[in-house]
């Protein structure tokens, strides 16, 4: 059982590893692998702690307070990351859970970051938007009935209400799509400017002048 306890316990910490320190310091085969549930559920993250900000007008854990010494910060952990990460595997077990840490405040800036860009977009109150749902579906339904106009009788009616119908249907899952893949697309793109500062890093200094063997 302690076997099985500490097999676990290494099988997550590999897990760690590959999601925050990526496939330049880590010796994991978590980049690949393919993680669509993970960036699906991280879109849907986001999505709930903007959803809460946009409800109820308080923040979850600080995110979506994204300010000036928020960016300095991130900024600083992105630059000095590769000089952490690159010693990760001769650090003791205390160290590298520091690193750990480090890299999963800046995936939490990353999440701020977005909450951040993502509230502004919401433009309708939270109090309105039951009445700007209506009027939206009302409009839509108006408007393709108006188009089916001209065709006979009250068939034309039925036409226009199912297009109108599916045009809403097919917005909604839209939007919801959008939601999801955004938040993801955002985290992807930090982490590919990462990877590409880290291999510069070790290829212009950390590899000439600080060599190191694992």
């Amino acid at each position: 059982m302690i076997g099985a306890d500490y097999a676990k316990e290494t099988e997550r910490l590999d897990y760690l590893e590959g999601l925050f320190l990526g496939k330049l310091w880590s010796d994991t085969d978590f980049e690949n692998r393919k993680h669509v549930g993970l960036f699906v559920l991280y879109g849907l993250l986001t999505d709930c702690v903007a959803l809460y900000s946009y409800m109820f007008g308080r923040t979850v854990l600080g995110i979506g307070s994204f300010g000036t010494l928020h960016f300095a910060l991130f900024l600083l952990l992105c630059a000095a990351s590769p000089f952490i990460c690159f010693r990760y595997y001769r650090m003791p077990f205390w160290g590298k859970i520091l690193v750990l840490g480090e890299k999963a405040l800046q995936s939490y800036l990353v999440l701020d970051l977005t909450v951040n860009i993502l509230l502004p977009r919401l433009t309708v109150k939270s109090a309105d938007l039951q009445t700007f749902a209506i009027d939206y579906l009302n409009k839509t339904l108006e408007t393709y009935t108006d188009k089916f106009a001209g065709s006979s009788g009250s068939f034309s009616t039925v036409i226009g209400v199912l297009a109108g119908g599916l045009h809403v249907v097919l917005m909604v899952l839209l939007w919801l799509v959008a939601a999801i893949v955004i938040p993801g697309i955002v985290y992807l793109i930090y982490r590919f400017i990462q990877f590409c500062w880290d291999w510069l890093m070790n290829v212009l200094i950390i590899k000439r002048f600080i060599p190191v063997r694992r």
